[in-house]
């Protein structure tokens, strides 16, 4: 039997040579998981049943098992590698068949699909246009690359501080003052503070809304009022086509209405206000045409609120200003967040959720069935897929630009190496033994 032993232990370290010379080799392969060489020892079955002193007749190859332990983590300049920190695989779809794989090299087709180098898609959650998530099973993610359409202004919401030691400016009459002089938004003497912002109609043009504000100090003020301020505004250097009605005497001609303020600073009217909205007005976006070309977007009326404004005994400041509207806008780039999430980025400043990415994870990994090309298909052995958003039910996170790394450890490898080399020159050694041992025999006379 020592032949068969020795050849079974040749067979042995050669097949261990070639697991670790596969693990060298994909030192360096994206996502790539080391094998380990598991043997068994091998006993001769006995007619009598089992017996204390059989000796055994080698060793055979047990099973070539994957080591899924995490590698490194590594930044790359590609905004669509993936790397996935923790358990899980990426669902991969090739013609509807699907694998799975640690690799999250991924690059964009023609198509707008996110795919491997071998072609296969990425899978998860297509949003559509307003960025809700689609529900069910997950699908091959395409990314929308159409530009994102222009949302129309409809708020304006601001808080200032107006200085409640302003002076009325330069009036006519004798005070108290019943009547101002005409506003006028290019004579500074003619108000005391301005704002402007930036707003957009329907087709996503701009148009700069500039509120003015003048200290009016109209008497006789009804209470809580103790200080009135009138608004005027002015888009586009014009003044907006429709006044709001009902606006009290003496308001001169294209203001927008007033402001008045308690004794503690609070904002306490504002007149005419925006229905549902006490510290509102309403402004009308609605550029006259110019020349024989009459505009085609919608007009729009903004919601321009104040709520939260004060009157202080300090410098005029602006210390809150958005607005809700935005241009059209073309994809630049977009990024992938820790949940999967793949968040667009556009040219106007505005980001929206595209798709979401699912990654797989499974009871029993390691009996996973090797495909190449680094992918694992599904066996009886492995069990089911366990799908779901990354971060949830103990799956991994995902790092956006960024790869993970071969887990092969390449100075333990070369110690194998070295182990494995002298076990094969030792099982030769015994077949060389067993030969003189023979030799022995027959030389016997």
């Amino acid at each position: 039997m020592g032949f068969q032993q020795g050849l079974s232990g040749l067979n042995a370290a050669s097949k261990s040579l070639d697991v670790i010379g596969n693990n060298i080799s994909n030192a360096n392969t994206v996502g790539f998981k080391m094998a380990q060489a598991q043997f068994a020892d091998v006993y001769a079955n006995s007619l009598s049943g089992g017996g204390t002193n059989s000796v055994g007749i080698g060793t055979r190859l047990s099973a070539v098992a994957q080591q899924f332990t995490q590698g490194n983590i590594t930044g790359t300049n590609n905004p669509l590698d993936i790397a996935i920190n923790g358990a899980g695989f990426f669902r991969m779809s090739t013609n509807g068949a699907i694998t799975f794989s640690r690799n999250g090299q991924f690059q964009m087709d023609k198509n707008g699909g996110l795919v491997n180098s071998q072609g296969a898609q990425l899978t998860g959650y297509v949003a559509d246009s307003n960025g809700v998530l689609s529900t069910g099973a997950a699908v091959p993610i395409v990314i929308d690359v159409s530009d994102v359409a222009a949302n129309q202004t409809t708020s304006v919401n601001t808080k200032i501080n107006l200085d409640s030691r302003e002076l009325v400016p330069k009036t006519s009459g004798t005070p108290p003052v019943t009547t101002l002089v005409a506003f006028n938004p290019t004579d500074p003497t003619t108000f005391n503070k301005a704002t402007s912002v930036e707003v957009f109609d329907s087709l996503g043009n701009p148009h700069i809304l500039q509120t003015f504000y003048v200290q009016s100090n109209r008497l006789p003020l009804v209470a809580p009022v103790t200080k009135e301020w009138d608004v005027f505004a002015v888009v586009d250097g014009v003044y907006p086509p429709v006044t709001p009605p009902g606006l009290p005497a003496p308001i001169p001609t294209n203001s927008i209405g007033t402001v008045g303020f308690d004794a503690f600073g609070k904002l306490s009217k504002v007149t005419p206000s925006a229905a549902a909205t006490p510290f509102a007005f309403d402004i009308r976006i609605d550029v006259p045409s110019t020349g024989a070309v009459t505009p085609i977007f919608t007009p729009a009326l903004v919601k321009f609120d104040l709520t939260g404004s004060t009157q202080f005994g300090s410098p005029f400041s602006v210390n809150s200003l958005k607005q809700d509207g935005f241009t059209s806008g073309k994809l630049s780039k977009f990024n992938t967040s820790k949940d999967g999430s793949i968040v667009g980025s556009y040219t106007n400043g505005t980001t929206k959720v595209l798709a979401k990415v699912v990654i797989s994870n499974f009871v029993s990994p390691t009996n996973l069935q090797s495909l190449g090309d680094n992918q694992w298909g599904e066996t009886a052995m492995s069990g089911q897929p366990l799908t779901g958003s990354p971060g949830s039910g103990g799956l991994g996170l995902l790092t956006s630009s960024a790869t993970e790394d071969s887990n092969t450890d390449l100075t333990g490898e070369l110690v194998n190496m070295i182990t494995a080399q002298r076990i094969y020159q030792a099982n030769a050694q015994t077949i060389k033994t067993q030969d003189q041992i023979m030799q022995t025999l027959v030389n016997l006379r």
